[in-house]
């Protein structure tokens, strides 16, 4: 019998642990008992609830919104108590190139916000508004090759800080993705240019092993907004 080849072992005894860590996160028992799709959602309670961000009557827009975490959480905030269906004070637009599974209250677009239809069913669904809030929890495939990877990282956020440039009111806040490491440095200074302030965050449900953080940005430079 051949032996498994070393980088198979390797490989199995990684997504072991991986596992066995995801089954045992507070957070993901969190999630399961409050009903949130993934953990993500506490990383945007905690920006939220450190910095105020999301009220009951705004238009909140969450791009790379799928599997809709963030978008369970907007939903309850903007409800009369908190409650995952019903009454919904605001209006709340997620998109993604994925497919996500409804969640009352919130309109879901499927599709590249880059190309020009895509844009045109947001348009049709802001109705002539501007966003209050545009969270993004978008993040590419990474590859390993740190200048490939942190290439892909910065122009998700430059996406993001384009989207908001000219779908968000001036006073408005955006809150991205990014990860520490190639590029981050850059990525910040993009940001001190747009808006006029800047708060990096790491939330208590980021894992302590990912170089994942958040920025946000609030009150845009020279809006492009119409």
């Amino acid at each position: 019998m051949n032996p498994k080849p070393r980088s198979e072992k390797v490989g199995k005894k990684v997504n072991k642990a991986w596992l066995h860590d995801h089954i045992n996160d507070p957070y993901v028992k969190l999630a399961s008992r409050e009903g949130y799709r993934a953990r993500a959602a506490y990383k945007l309670k905690e920006i939220d609830e450190t910095l105020g961000l999301i009220r009951p009557g705004q238009l909140v827009v969450d791009l790379g919104s799928t599997p809709g975490a963030w978008s369970q959480y907007v939903r309850r905030k903007m409800s009369p108590g908190g409650a995952a269906a019903g009454a919904l004070d605001g209006t709340i637009i997620a998109l993604d190139i994925l497919p996500m599974e409804p969640i009352e209250g919130v309109t879901f677009l499927q599709g590249d916000f880059r190309e020009a239809e895509m844009l045109e069913r947001l348009a049709q669904a802001m109705d002539g508004r501007l966003a209050d809030v545009v969270v993004s929890d978008m993040a590419p495939n990474l590859s390993g090759i740190t200048s490939a990877d942190a290439a892909r990282i910065a122009h998700l956020v430059e996406l993001a800080i384009d989207f908001a440039r000219h779908h968000m009111k001036p006073e408005g806040a955006l809150v991205a993705k990014l990860f520490h490491g190639g590029g981050y440095a850059e990525l910040t200074q993009l940001f001190k240019s747009n808006f006029r302030v800047v708060k990096p965050l790491k939330p208590k449900a980021s894992r302590d092993k990912s170089s994942e953080t958040f920025m946000v940005g609030i009150g845009l430079k020279n809006p492009d907004t119409n």
